[in-house]
């Protein structure tokens, strides 16, 4: 989404080999008026205070109520609106668009609306819309010119899907749907395996030879997302089970780091060097993320949440959607009550 109207800008021609079609929404970035700056700086800390009391730890403009509960131009209005702020806020324009098949159907439509518009070529725009997903099940995308660039003279789509998939790179290009294309450089933008590949491509062993590979076989299991029985001492940051990818990942970071020095200093003052959280922990925690995620439409479809976008990956929906005040909640409790959950040990 990101690279591809600046590519567009300097090839000569651009193929763009799209195997599945994403919702996209702009992110319409902008330089920030003195006015702005000043007023965030005027009060950070509060700024960042009421974010931290949001869902995703992300300030802008969310909406409670069901886009089935205003009339259609109220409903048009707030979808514009919330068009205009851009990226992930998007969702925000009601409350029920990613509980309530109905009310996304709604936002489904109102989407597919602004893509006829941006889009020239009937048949291109079509290539560009989703079939069937869900409106943000899977990772919404947002980009700048990204609809745009397919009206340019040198920019191709290419279906890849289905029997017309990629079947083999050429010492000139590649070779898709039986047709050669003659290429000077091929960009693979391919995905990648969220939340738990950056740990699983390490040997990490625990106790009794137990590798990180085996534990999370049939699923990351963690407590409150950061901690993994038969792994003392290894604390795995903003990945499976935490808010993580469904809220701002840094100021995930920084309550996950503030919590894990917290503990460290309770167990130097107790004389403690080893920490352990219990399987009971584990396998409660992981009831709670499982049934967070049920009452979402996120759940309901393939996605990197789910791990399906990776062969072979257990399908278990990854991050804890309850909302990141909830998640904080759960780890002050469990800090305020002196690490229950954990084995400390000598």
């Amino acid at each position: 989404m990101q690279s591809i109207p600046l590519i567009a800008e300097e090839a000569a021609h651009l193929y763009v080999f799209q195997r599945t079609a994403n919702y996209v929404v702009p992110a319409q970035n902008h330089r920030l008026s003195t006015e702005e700056t000043a007023t965030l700086k005027s009060d950070y800390k509060g700024f960042r205070a009421r974010a931290k009391q949001r869902p995703t730890a992300f300030l802008f403009p969310f909406h409670m109520d069901s886009a089935l509960s205003v009339s259609a131009e109220e409903r048009h209005r707030r979808f514009e609106a919330q068009w205009g702020v851009g990226g992930l806020p998007f969702l925000g324009a009601f409350g029920d668009l990613l509980t309530n098949p109905d009310a996304n159907r709604l936002i489904t439509d109102y989407w597919k609306g602004k893509i006829r518009d941006m889009v020239k070529d009937e048949r291109v725009a079509e290539l560009l819309t989703p079939k069937g997903d869900v409106f943000g099940c899977k990772r919404l995308c947002a980009g700048t010119n990204y609809y745009e660039t397919f009206n340019r003279a040198n920019v191709t789509l290419v279906d890849v899907s289905g029997d017309n998939a990629i079947g083999r790179f050429t010492p000139t290009g590649l070779v898709a749907g039986g047709r050669e294309y003659m290429l000077d450089a091929i960009v693979c933008a391919t995905g990648f395996d969220a939340m738990t590949g950056s740990v699983t491509r390490i040997r990490i062993t625990g106790r009794g030879g137990v590798t990180i590979q085996d534990k999370w076989r049939e699923g990351p299991g963690t407590y409150l997302g950061l901690a993994v029985p038969g792994f003392p001492n290894m604390f795995n940051m903003v990945g499976p089970g935490g808010p993580s990818v469904l809220a701002t990942m840094v100021t995930c970071a920084e309550q996950h780091g503030d919590w894990i020095a917290d503990l460290m200093v309770a167990m130097r003052q107790g004389g403690r060097t080893r920490v352990e959280a219990t399987p009971e922990a584990e396998a409660g925690w992981t009831h709670e993320v499982a049934n967070a995620a049920s009452a979402s439409l996120r759940s309901t479809c393939n996605s990197y949440y789910l791990g399906s976008n990776v062969p072979g990956k257990a399908r278990v929906f990854m991050p804890y959607i309850g909302g990141f005040p909830k998640y904080v909640e759960a780890c002050d409790r469990e800090a305020a009550a002196g690490y229950p959950s954990f084995v400390l040990a000598r």
